[in-house]
C-alpha cells in the first residue's frame, strides 16, 4: 500500500537501486522559513551544493496526495510562492494532508518519516525543533525529538533552533538515547551562532568519522536517527549579544500575542530576521549550504 502514496523522482529512485548516495532535504523551509524568492533560490542553492558534494538531492514534500521524495522545479517554485498558506506538516498531519490533496511543507519530522520510507539514511537542514522556551508550563516540545528517538535517519544540522531551551532540549535527546554529534567541535551550536555553552555527546572530526558511526549504530539495530551538530562558518555567525537580544525580543511578542504551537517558530523566526535586519536570514542561508555539503559527504562515505 505505501506504493500507492510514495512518489520517488527517477534520478532518486536510481541512486538508491544502485546504493549511490542521496541526502534528504525539508520543504518548510522553503514554505515557511524563507521570504519568495529567496527560498526558491536557496533551496536550489542546497540542491546544487548536495551534488556539488557527490550525492543526490531529494527535497521532500507533499503533493497532488502523494508524498514526494525528489521536487522538480515548478514544485520548488509552487512551494516557495505558496509559502505560510502552504500546510506545516509534522508526523500527525501527514494522512490528512495526504488525503485533502493539498500541497504540504514537510518538517524535520515528516521529513525523516519519508526518508526512512523510502531508504534515505541522510537529511540536511538549518536546525531542529526542540523543547520550546518555557515548557515547564505550555509542554511545548518539537515532535522532532520524538522522531529522532524512533525513525533512523542522521539529521545534519546547526545545532537546535536558538529560539528553544537548549540545555532541556539535549536533557529530552539523552533520555530518548539519541546521540549528538559535534563535527570539528565539543560544543553544541546555536543555530545563528558557534556556542551554546552546552556540550555535545561525541566530537567526530571527518564525515567518515560519523559515518563509521552511524553504520555501526544501525547494523546494530538500535533504533532511532542522530543530531549531526555542524557550526555555522564562523565568518557567517552572527554575534551572540545581537542575537539573543533579538530572540529575547521576538518571544516577548510571542507571548503578548499569544502565538503557540506550529505557528510560533515561523514567527519567531521572521520576526528576529526583522529585528536584525535581514542578517540573521544570510545567516540562516549560509548554514543551511554548510550542512547540506557534510550531509553530501557523509552520505557518500555510507554508500562505500
Amino acid at each position: 500500500m505505501l506504493n500507492a502514496y510514495l512518489d520517488i523522482q527517477p534520478e532518486v529512485a536510481d541512486a538508491l537501486a544502485a546504493g549511490r548516495p542521496v541526502v534528504a532535504l525539508e520543504s518548510t523551509i522553503i514554505s515557511h522559513g524563507m521570504p519568495y524568492p529567496q527560498n526558491v533560490e536557496t533551496a536550489r542553492q542546497v540542491e546544487q551544493v548536495v551534488r556539488d558534494n557527490g550525492a543526490i538531492p531529494a527535497t521532500i514534500a507533499i503533493m497532488d496526495g502523494k508524498l514526494k521524495v525528489g521536487l522538480d522545479a515548478q514544485a520548488l517554485e509552487a512551494l516557495g510562492k505558496g509559502g505560510q498558506a502552504v500546510t506545516k506538516c509534522s508526523r500527525r498531519d501527514i494522512p490528512f494532508v495526504l488525503a485533502s490533496g493539498k500541497a504540504g511543507a514537510t518538517t524535520v519530522a515528516s521529513t525523516m518519516i519519508i526518508a526512512a520510507m523510502a531508504g534515505i539514511r541522510v537529511f540536511a537542514t538549518g536546525g531542529i525543533g526542540g523543547v520550546h522556551r518555557g515548557a515547564q508550563e505550555t509542554f511545548d516540545i518539537s515532535a522532532d525529538l520524538q522522531e529522532l528517538a524512533h525513525t533512523g535517519v542522521a539529521v545534519v544540522c546547526a545545532g537546535a533552533k536558538s529560539i528553544l531551551d537548549i540545555g532541556l532540549t539535549l536533557e529530552y535527546l539523552e533520555t530518548q538515547g539519541v546521540p549528538v554529534i559535534g563535527y570539528q567541535t565539543e560544543e553544541l551550536p546555536a543555530f545563528y551562532t558557534r556556542h551554546s555553552g552546552f556540550p555535545v555527546d561525541y566530537r567526530l572530526d571527518t564525515p567518515a568519522e560519523i559515518a563509521a558511526a552511524l553504520r555501526v549504530k544501525w547494523e546494530l539495530g538500535l533504533q532511532g536517527g542522530a543530531v549531526v551538530a555542524n557550526p555555522i562558518p564562523e565568518q557567517f555567525a552572527m554575534p551572540k549579544a545581537d542575537i539573543d537580544a533579538a530572540i529575547n525580543q521576538a518571544l516577548n511578542e510571542a507571548d503578548t500575542q499569544q502565538i503557540t504551537g506550529k505557528a510560533s517558530t515561523p514567527f519567531l523566526l521572521a520576526r528576529v530576521c526583522e529585528l536584525t535586519g535581514g542578517n540573521s536570514l544570510a545567516s540562516n542561508i549560509k548554514l543551511v549550504l554548510n550542512n547540506a555539503a557534510l550531509g553530501a559527504q557523509i552520505a557518500a562515505n555510507l554508500a562505500k
